[in-house]
């Protein structure tokens, strides 16, 4: 069997198992290492110091002897769900968390197509599966193998699939031929950059994750800078503004895994019941799913920056609780949300 021939075979199986878009790259050194490195000097990593370590730069680290990475896109976009205008106050959350957490559904596929491929591979490999708890810069291995271009909002679109998908890999000792990098369909279109509530985009193509809603939201564990406060709106877990202007998002095909599909109350979860520590809402939110990357009280610092933003002036008394309660992060938000009441 041939690289090419196992490349057909790889790619084939990837589509049976569910997986939208597949690509090969070569397992070497990231072609824009200097870019990652200077990003990294510019501290626009914000508290993610995770992502200095040097294996995210060369995916051979990850595997003895890889030669091959295969790339892969699982589609998760989904129709907007309807808001009573009439109902309690509601936050938002962005739609990769609303079903099951992606963690778990990509790496069961991952360990499946790798299963697979050691049935019809007459070659003895190794294979090591990576979703994004893996030491990898997905972004750039899925733009090198062709499975999109880094846009000006610094995610991976498509022309055809959009940006609301997720990626994986597996890193793999076989030969497989690699694809070509897609071109940059961005041209002089800005809606991203103009659109970022926060101003996290110094300029194209550079994403400033310290100022970014779902950096705040997910991985900033302290305070919340206070000037950025009123810019965040009624986000409590990750942002999808960037995603939501962009004009290749406006015909994005629907997904076709049922896991992904959003769960009652995760899309648009009650502020007041985020707020309430007795509350099973914040576990309803966070069960097996990719919200459990925020703590209990991080949920409840959020929710209580986004009805400081909505301004319901009946959401006082469950804030006043919040700010007399022992738990200082939310606490400390809630009574900055209620200076916001009477503004």
């Amino acid at each position: 069997m041939t690289p090419a021939d196992r490349t057909t075979l790889v790619k084939r199986i990837a589509s049976d198992i569910g997986f939208d878009r597949v690509g090969i790259t070569r397992a070497e050194p990231l072609p824009r290492a200097d870019y990652v490195g200077a990003w990294l000097d510019a501290g626009h990593a914000g508290q993610m110091h995770y992502l200095e370590r040097p294996e995210r730069t060369d995916p051979r680290r990850l595997l003895d002897n890889a030669r091959s990475i295969i790339a892969l896109a699982a589609n998760y976009h989904q129709p907007l769900p309807p808001v009573d205008a009439g109902a309690e106050p509601v936050g938002r959350v962005a739609m990769y968390a609303w079903g099951e957490d992606y963690h778990d559904v990509l790496k069961q596929k991952l360990r499946h197509l790798i299963d697979r491929m050691r049935e019809a591979v007459n070659t003895p490999f190794e294979a090591r599966p990576c979703v994004d708890t893996a030491p990898v810069i997905e972004r750039e291995l899925a733009a090198a193998a062709g499975l999109g271009w880094i846009g000006k909002n610094t995610l991976v679109l498509h022309q055809d699939l959009g940006s609301y998908f997720f990626l994986a890999e597996v890193v793999t000792t076989l030969d497989l031929v690699p694809d070509v990098p897609a071109v940059d369909h961005c041209g002089s279109c800005r809606r991203c950059l103009d659109a970022c509530p926060t101003d996290a985009f110094p300029k194209p193509y550079t994403m400033d994750a310290s100022r970014c809603i779902s950096y705040l939201t997910i991985e900033h564990r302290e305070a919340i800078p206070m000037p950025l406060r009123p810019r965040m709106g009624d986000w409590v877990f990750g942002c999808d503004v960037c995603q939501e202007v962009c004009p290749y998002n406006r015909d994005a095909p629907e997904t076709t895994e049922p896991r992904f599909t959003a769960i009652p109350e995760r899309p648009r979860p009650s502020l007041r019941r985020l707020l309430d520590p007795d509350d099973d809402h914040t576990q309803a939110v966070r069960r097996r799913g990719a919200a459990r990357r925020a703590k209990p009280n991080m949920l409840r610092r959020n929710a209580a920056v986004a009805l400081g933003n909505q301004h319901h002036a009946d959401a006082a008394d469950v804030l006043r609780k919040t700010a007399t309660a022992a738990e200082p992060l939310a606490a400390e938000h809630a009574a900055w949300a209620l200076d916001q009441l009477t503004v």
